[in-house]
């Protein structure tokens, strides 16, 4: 195989390799987040659009929005350096980790009302069946 033939991608290799489906590839691609080359209908994307989707992918298991990936990706087109790209990155990660930190600490809350009202109905439950068996 020629260097310029493994310098290629198309849309289903994409697609398996990330394990997405074409069309959220599309749908990316209509976000301005991917931006294939075409020859007549066929998308042919480059190892910087297959960089860019595993960034999209980070960030999407991070919990950002595509909003937000798409600024990061942006920031490197701007500045090289990488600087600036990981400034606003570790902002981000920040803000998110702060919004994860307060929903773990909502969901304990919620999980130990539940255990109470659990225990509360068990035991409730208990009565119930004690007083029908001295009943019968």
């Amino acid at each position: 195989m020629s260097k310029k033939a493994t310098e290629i991608f198309g849309i289903a290799e994409l697609a398996r390799e990330f394990d997405v489906t074409t069309r959220t590839i599309r749908f990316y691609e209509d976000k301005g987040l991917l931006t294939p080359k075409r020859e007549g209908q066929r998308r042919i994307y480059t190892p910087r659009d297959r960089v860019r989707l595993r960034l999209i992918m980070r960030g999407k298991r991070l919990g950002l929005s595509l909003d937000d990936i798409g600024q990061l990706i942006d920031l490197y087109d701007v500045d090289p350096s990488e600087v600036t790209q990981l400034q606003r990155f570790l902002e981000k990660i920040r803000e998110r980790k702060d919004v994860l930190t307060l929903q773990q600490a909502d969901i304990a809350e919620t999980l130990d009302e539940i255990e109470r009202i659990e225990a509360k109905c068990s035991d409730l439950l208990s009565q119930k069946q004690k007083g029908r068996k001295t009943a019968s």
